[in-house]
């Protein structure tokens, strides 16, 4: 792995590396107005996120298309990786991960709960039978560390994870780290889950479309938790194809805006 180089180009910042929704937009076989747009804003590739932090980059999630948003936004290298939910379009990119271990003298530490290391050994068995690897390089090299709903440290910050409800069959976890959340794939946020999301500087929350949905916040639903909890700016994340990015910014609150893909903001 030479001529390799740590990215720093973002440290002390956010980046937002998707902000579609599980099919992505474009959507496969649509012609709607969005999906056949000419403004880059509404290219959303699905959800994720990263944080240049004193002790790396941490990555929130690894997407389907990881390795073309990390191509995307110059980033060299991933220093751990953190779990928000078990879902496919959160977890497949998984294997995009085996470059790493390269550069940092060690196996990638995954930051997860059980539920989601268990889904991880079952999509991605082979990364951890009991067999002599035919290469360097072959299969992910990962380390589990166990997270729950008490805050944690990694790569030299305070993590709050922030229970969450994903529709009836799913709890997944946002994270806030000092006064910068990241709120994905929810449809409720309890009383003791906004109580950690008070005296926010930005807020990555989910708003899937105009409509209601079963598993995620409508644009309505979003602005009224942004209503109460007053952060000073909202950025809207998990973006199905029914959000147009110039017209549904002309909808919104002067503090709230649609997200889009490479979107960076300090973290503070």
């Amino acid at each position: 792995m030479k001529h390799r180089i740590k990215s720093t180009d973002f440290a002390g910042e956010m980046i937002l590396l998707g902000t579609g929704t599980s099919v992505g937009v474009p959507a496969i076989g649509c012609g709607c107005d969005v999906c056949t747009s000419s403004n880059p804003k509404n290219n959303r590739t699905r959800s994720g996120a990263i944080l240049g932090l004193p002790g790396g980059n941490l990555l929130i999630d690894t997407s389907p298309d990881l390795r073309h948003q990390l191509l995307r936004e110059t980033i060299g290298v991933v220093d751990a990786v953190l779990f928000t939910h078990e879902h496919a379009d959160h977890l497949h990119g998984l294997d995009d991960l085996r470059l790493f271990p390269f550069l940092l003298g060690h196996a990638v530490p995954l930051y997860c709960e059980e539920k989601v290391e268990t889904r991880i050994r079952k999509v991605f068995d082979y990364a951890f039978v009991d067999r002599e690897h035919t290469h360097a390089g072959a299969v992910p090299q990962l380390d589990f560390v166990r997270i729950g709903h008490e805050p944690f440290e990694v790569l030299g910050c305070t993590v709050q994870p922030i229970p969450l409800t994903h529709g009836p069959y799913c709890d997944v976890l946002g994270f806030r780290f000092g006064n910068v959340a990241y709120c994905t794939d929810t449809n409720a946020i309890s009383d003791s889950s906004m109580a950690l999301l008070e005296n926010l500087d930005i807020l990555v929350l989910d708003a899937l479309r105009y409509t209601p949905h079963a598993t995620h916040l409508s644009v309505d639903e979003a602005l009224a938790i942004v209503d109460r909890l007053n952060p000073k700016t909202t950025y809207l994340t998990h973006l199905s194809h029914d959000l147009e990015y110039e017209l549904g910014n002309s909808k919104l609150p002067d503090r709230v805006r649609l997200g889009y893909d490479g979107l960076r903001f300090p973290l503070t």
